[in-house]
Parts: C-alpha cells; structure tokens; sequence
C-alpha cells in the first residue's frame, strides 16, 4: 500500500513541536480503505536497535497535517481528551 511506505518512517510531532517517535505502523480500516491510527515508536536508541517494543497508537483523528513530520491536534475532537490523556 502506496501510503504505508508514505508514512511509515516520519517523526510525528505533539501540538507543541515535541518529537514523540517515528510511525512505525499504520492501522486501516479495510473495509472503508481509510486510515484508523498511527502506531508511533517512542524513539530512542533501544528501539533503533530493536529491542524496545515501547508504541502508541494514536487515532487518525488526531492528526492535524502529514508533511515532511506529522503534526498532532491538541485535542481529538471529544471534549476533554488531551493528548496527555493518551499517554503522549
């Protein structure tokens, strides 16, 4: 699939510019061929090497921009869910 080798690899980025990880995956919904989530390695040495096993999944719905890095919103669109709520 053409926008797994897209985006898996980019840095994705908090609201405020902080590096979270690098996408390491992508969950879709086949049915509907759309995106679900990222799945977001915490980054780091130990998971360059391969022996941190350390992810996020985050839904697609909380990302605001897929550039050069992906940029997160916020907040997801249900009022009072943080970022930080999702273990950002």
């Amino acid at each position: 699939m053409r926008v797994v080798e897209e985006i898996v690899g980019k840095e994705v980025l908090d609201s405020s510019a902080t590096i979270i990880g690098k996408v390491k995956d992508i969950e879709v919904n086949l049915g509907t061929k759309r995106i679900e989530a990222i799945v977001v390695g915490k980054g780091g040495l130990s998971e360059s090497i391969g022996i941190s096993k350390e992810e996020n999944v985050i839904p697609y719905d909380m990302v605001k921009q897929i550039g050069d890095k992906i940029l997160l919103k916020e907040y997801i669109d249900e009022p009072g869910l943080e970022t930080q709520e999702l273990g950002i």
